[in-house]
């Protein structure tokens, strides 16, 4: 109960009056009321009963008490003599006073017949006349009365006293005064009180439990509610969309509100009707009367489908559980739900066309993918044409803006024998009615319900369609395959007689829905189909496509590109001086154009640093400072123009990525070999790069620890070098991590698989290629995979001569004639001149400027070599000497009369070395035109 203002009333008295206010007016509190008063009504009225039974009983009890003891008085022996007597009071009164006490009578008075008192209770009353009407006692009848007069009001009895004849000779009259009958009764009052107190408790009591009880069943609320309530649960009962039946324990129906009378068909009074009797369903009658739990079980009532659910009513008051059933009509909702079904599945085949559509980046793989998905769940065939620009990667660019013409690439169906054209057909559309060519030229998908009469379709080849019509073809949806506003192909999908129902506009709408999205990813595999292929050919553009002709090694090579994207792996061989060779390869974090052009930008600072004859620990660090400049340069390290040209420049401008921002060369890594076949040494360093997998001869193979460095471009740690002795025959095979380890396996396990395919012997370095990638090869490579594989060979000893050349000037002549002599012996006596020259300029200048020892080799590879080496770092130069000039002609003749020369740096001096073919060309003078020893005078 709320106050005035709607607030809870406060202190304790105001509330008690408030919930005994709710109390009196709920419907317990009124049942309490009504039965307390009727309890007290009941209650008052049996103790005033009683107490009027209870004075009537006394008076009865006093009348027979007193008629009692006048007729044992009355019937005395003696007491008519002693009436007859001279002096009846003297005899008579002690034996009427010992009677009186005896029998408890408040008198009694022998009277003669007339009514004059011989004896008395009261001895003044002696003598006295009784009154009272006695005559009926003298005419010889008993009687009792209540007898109001003096000397006080009583119950009396009076009876004739007879004589031997018979005669009434007197009269005896005994009685209980009113006054002592009532004080007998007042003192039962007290008990009779403490009854009705104590009746009236019980009651109470009783009244009580009864109004709680029923507070608790009404929840407190009073008649005017309860009769509201039991007519709103009489109108929702009747009112709710959903029949309710309420069956008893003996299967009579007890209640059936109106949905349940509509959807059974119920006759007009069923109430009380056995559940047979009432025409339903067998199943549903059999369902009520077998008292099972049913839940939404479907059963037929005329021409509808209800949802029927049973359960069990609790047991009541000892009496058997019944049932009730709730009926709910389902005919409309089952088709509801079937579109609701079909809904549902779209949005499911959305979403996984979602997942399944794209998952390569090729253009027929996503196409393949969009026809799968497809089939079955929509169509039972679908086929997907796409313009040929759009398969090599190109954007399509239509003729005069329309696509006649375009080249299946998937199909898909239920049977394997179609009755459309194959996979990689052209498909041409030259009917403008057709629906794929009114779908591409109105740019949206168009349906065609019923391919009977889809004329423009059956007149664009007019046996073909004949034939799928007899398949069983009915109904077509062809959807344009358009992304950014451009078209790329075209979807079909088709339904045959698998499928009966031909599309609708709902269809229509998913199939646009299904094929922009399957757009979009085709789309973005033919964008990546076109920079893969520009990777794929600016990276093959800049690895080497032959690799140089060389003595020191027989080499094989593999490369592939990844399937996600062209990366920078690169690998090399590059001759060196001195029949030596190097071996390359390198890593170049990253997929794409910027990857690969990174990658050629690394091998020609490579080449570059070779010419240099650079041992590879300071090949590497000069390659690591370059790519440390060009970062600097290109994230804006330096300002514009400053640090112009220089090496940089010989590795060309600055790349950028997608975003136009300079893109950091910064993770690259490197491996770099020199191999010498006159000392079988091998010298390698490495840049973060994995080292290479030495196999000797008879198939062992290792792979040799190397002090890795840091990737290129991280800078601030020197590279160091190692150094292997290879026996002759050896194979070294150098690789990128993409050969051996990829999501799928780890770099260890790779290894193993790499160390088991090299170990076979007697194996070409191609056919050991081939045996590698059989063995490793990822199904899909995620990165690029450079493999390099090289057979060492030696330089054999026949092929070499050497000298040790003193200090003296003199020495040089016979250096020159012994390496003549070499050459007679090699059979080059053709370039004999040409080499004495150059070893008379090189060796003068050698004693002249150099220091010791001075030594002096020649190799017969697939050139003649010469080398002559000192102690001395100091490097040579080339000049051009003026006409007065004595000197300064010397390393000007080398250059002249030489392939090529240069100089490389060792540990303890330099080695100047000339090339030459091993066939002279004609051209050069006779040896009697140039005098030899006069030459040696020539300066640097």
């Amino acid at each position: 109960m709320t106050g005035r203002f709607g607030r809870q009333p406060t202190g304790w008295g105001p509330r008690l009056l408030a919930r005994l206010s709710k109390w009196v007016h709920s419907v317990a509190g009124q049942v309490f009321a009504l039965q307390a008063v009727i309890v007290l009504l009941l209650i008052t009225a049996a103790a005033a009963a009683l107490v009027v039974q209870a004075r009537y009983d006394s008076r009865r009890d006093a009348a027979h008490r007193s008629l009692a003891a006048a007729e044992a008085f009355a019937h005395a022996p003696g007491l008519p003599q002693a009436l007859r007597s001279p002096d009846p009071t003297g005899e008579l009164q002690p034996l009427a006073e010992a009677a009186r006490r005896a029998s408890g009578l408040d008198f009694l008075a022998v009277m003669s017949t007339d009514g004059i008192r011989y004896t008395d209770s009261r001895p003044e009353l002696i003598g006295e006349r009784a009154t009272g009407d006695l005559a009926r006692a003298a005419a010889g009848e008993s009687f009792t009365e209540t007898f109001t007069g003096e000397p006080s009001d009583a119950v009396r009895a009076v009876v004739p006293v007879r004589d031997a004849r018979g005669a009434v000779v007197g009269l005896v009259g005994t009685g209980i005064e009113v006054e002592n009958v009532s004080g007998s009764v007042e003192d039962q009052l007290p008990l009779l009180l403490g009854a009705a107190a104590g009746a009236l408790l019980l009651g109470t009591g009783g009244a009580a439990l009864v109004s709680h009880r029923l507070r608790r069943q009404t929840h407190g609320l009073g008649a005017a509610e309860m009769t509201r309530m039991n007519e709103h649960h009489e109108a929702v009962l009747h009112a709710v969309r959903e029949g309710v039946l309420i069956i008893d324990a003996d299967h009579r129906l007890v209640l059936a509100n109106d949905e349940a009378r509509r959807l059974l068909d119920l006759p007009a009074d069923p109430e009380q009707r056995y559940v047979g009797d009432l025409g339903l369903d067998p199943r549903t009658a059999e369902l009520l009367t077998s008292g099972r739990v049913a839940t939404d079980e479907v059963h037929l009532a005329g021409d509808r489908l209800l949802a029927v659910n049973v359960r069990p009513t609790k047991p009541y008051a000892g009496q058997p559980a019944g049932t009730v059933m709730t009926l709910r009509d389902s005919t409309e909702l089952a088709a509801v739900s079937g579109r609701a079904e079909v809904a549902r599945g779209r949005l499911q085949l959305l979403y996984d066309a979602g997942v399944r559509i794209g998952t390569t980046l090729d253009v027929v793989r996503t196409a393949e993918e969009l026809s799968e998905v497809a089939v079955p769940r929509f169509a039972d065939f679908t086929t997907v044409e796409l313009l040929d620009p759009v398969l090599r990667g190109d954007e399509p660019s239509p003729a005069g803006g329309l696509y006649t013409e375009m080249r299946r690439a998937a199909m898909s169906g239920v049977r394997p024998d179609p009755p459309l054209q194959a996979v990689g057909d052209v498909i041409r559309f030259v009917v403008p009615t057709a629906p794929m060519a009114a779908a591409l030229d109105a740019g949206r998908a168009v349906l065609a319900a019923d391919l009977h009469a889809a004329m423009g379709w059956r007149a664009q080849d007019s046996e073909g369609t004949r034939v799928a019509l007899d398949y069983g073809l009915h109904s077509l949806i062809s959807v344009p395959l358009q992304a950014r506003g451009v078209v790329l192909g075209m979807a079909n999908f088709w339904r045959a007689a698998d499928t009966p129902d031909p599309f609708d506009e709902e269809d229509l709408s998913f199939a646009e829905e299904l094929g922009a999205r399957a757009a979009v990813s085709i789309d973005n595999a033919r964008r990546f189909t076109r920079e893969h292929a520009t990777a794929v050919t600016l990276q093959r553009s800049l690895l080497p496509r032959v690799l140089p002709d060389q003595t020191a090694v027989d080499v094989a090579f593999r490369y592939l590109p990844a399937k996600a994207g062209v990366g920078g792996d690169w690998f090399d061989v590059i001759p060196l001086p001195g029949a030596r060779v190097a071996l390359v390869v390198g890593d170049v974090v990253g997929h794409g154009v910027h990857a690969a052009a990174t990658m050629g930008r690394l091998r020609t600072a490579v080449h570059n640093f070779s010419t240099l004859d650079l041992p590879p620990d300071e090949l590497l660090g000069h390659l690591d400072e370059l790519i440390n400049r060009i970062d600097q340069n290109e994230s804006g390290g330096m300002a514009a123009g400053e640090g112009g040209g220089g090496a940089a420049d010989g590795v060309g401008g600055a790349a950028a990525d997608g975003m136009g921002e300079a893109a950091q060369v910064t993770g690259a890594t490197c491996l770099y070999a020199v191999y010498d076949p006159v000392s079988g040494r091998c010298v390698m360093a490495s840049a973060g790069h994995p080292g290479p997998a030495l196999v000797s001869p008879d198939g062992w193979v290792e792979f040799p620890q190397l002090p890795t460095g840091l990737p290129l471009g991280v800078g601030g740690m020197p590279f160091e070098a190692a150094e292997f002795q290879l026996p002759e025959a050896s194979r070294l095979a150098l690789f990128t991590d993409g050969l051996v380890e990829d999501r799928h396996r780890d770099f260890d396990t790779g290894l193993h698989l790499l160390g088991e395919a090299l170990s076979q012997t007697g194996r070409s370095p191609d056919e050991a290629c081939a045996d590698v990638l059989d063995a490793l090869l990822f199904p899909v490579p995620s990165d690029d995979i450079a493999l390099l594989i090289a057979d060492t060979r030696r330089l054999e000893a026949d092929r070499i001569a050497e000298w040790e050349v003193p200090g003296d000037p003199s020495a040089v002549s016979r250096v020159r004639n012994a390496g003549s002599a070499q050459l007679s012996a090699w059979g080059l006596e053709g370039v004999a001149f040409t080499t004495e020259l150059i070893l008379s300029e090189l060796i003068t200048n050698a004693i002249r400027y150099g220091s010791a020892p001075v030594r002096v080799r020649l190799l017969r590879d697939r050139c003649l070599i010469v080398e002559v080496s000192d102690g001395s770092s100091t490097s040579p130069h080339l000049r051009y000497a003026a006409t007065t000039d004595e000197g300064g002609r010397g390393l000007f003749l080398v250059a002249q009369y030489a392939d090529r020369w240069g100089t490389r740096y060792t540990e303890r001096g330099k080695v100047i070395w000339a090339e030459l073919p091993l066939t002279g060309d004609g051209a050069l003078p006779e040896a009697g035109a140039l005098d030899l020893d006069a030459l040696e005078d020539l300066a640097w």
